[in-house]
């Protein structure tokens, strides 16, 4: 059984896909990375926000909440400028995953 612990491992977005056996298309991925994390990186911390103590509960979320934004991208979502833009702040994106699951900032370097 998969556990917060292992997916508090997880590095890559490809890494998300496997961990909750999501079939995914490699290019689209490739293209829309930054895109794709920074979203379900919204939706995680949400998911963590609202945690009530029931790991599997929230692993359920998890899981769905990546489908649901791969699935937007891969029907065609794309963001507009303003989005992207408002995804920058002083040339440097805003938070990442990473800052998103870990109270303490975990290994990244934003």
């Amino acid at each position: 059984m998969k556990t917060l612990n292992d997916f508090y491992q997880l590095k890559d977005a490809e890494d998300y896909f496997h961990f909750f056996g999501i079939e995914y298309d490699k290019h689209i991925v490739a293209v829309k990375r930054f895109h794709i994390m920074r979203e379900y990186g919204a939706l995680v911390k949400k998911g963590f926000e609202n945690f009530n103590g029931d790991e599997k509960y929230l692993m359920d979320f998890l899981k769905f909440a990546l489908m649901r934004v791969y699935m937007d991208y891969k029907h065609g979502h794309a963001p507009s400028a303003a989005e992207v833009w408002g995804m920058i702040e002083d040339g440097k994106a805003k938070g990442c995953l990473a800052c998103a699951i870990s109270s303490e900032g975990g290994n990244c370097a934003c």
